[in-house]
């Protein structure tokens, strides 16, 4: 099973709207290079879905859900393929720790930022899944307060500006 990465602006399409829809037309590639890694994706294979704009960050696991197929909607010769949600990640992974991450320094995400659809390799995965349970100083101290019996709202990531952008 191949893993990929797919690209969207949560302010367009966001991986809350792709929960609540349980699955969607993936469409929208144009990029001869995206569009190649597109049509390689088969069902069953994980996607990682990544917000760009503000947020840039891994957020949400999807699953190939159809075959790649020519998007009749698009006269330019694209395509598309249905994608089914999974789950959302417990803690977004942003751009920034990926950048930081030494063993990611051939991901395609960090040399051609333009692709909407890129491949993710097994080590990569696992990698970039790893830092769903790696806690944050943000974090860390919020479950500190919990504790302690003083947790703060301003740590909850459900209050910051992207999550309320996200609904």
């Amino acid at each position: 099973m191949a893993g990929w990465l797919a690209k969207t602006d949560p302010d367009t399409y966001g991986y809350p709207d792709l929960e609540r829809e349980r699955s969607t037309e993936w469409d929208g590639v144009h990029n001869p290079l995206a569009l190649r890694y597109l049509r390689q994706m088969v069902p069953g294979d994980a996607v990682m879905i990544y917000h760009s704009g503000a947020e840039r960050a891994v957020v949400g696991i999807a699953r190939v859900a159809s075959v790649p197929h020519p998007d009749p909607k698009d006269d330019r010769g694209s395509w598309s393929v249905r994608l089914a949600a999974v789950r959302r990640l417990r803690t977004t992974v942003p751009l920034s720790a990926l950048r930081g991450e030494p063993s990611l320094r051939g991901f395609a995400l960090l040399r051609f930022s333009r692709l909407s659809v890129m491949p993710v390799d097994a080590d990569q995965w696992r990698t970039i899944l790893s830092y769903e349970s790696r806690a944050s100083p943000e974090s860390a101290s919020s479950a500190r307060a919990r504790r302690e019996g003083r947790a703060r709202a301003s740590a909850s990531p459900r209050t910051d500006t992207a999550a309320r952008r996200r609904r």
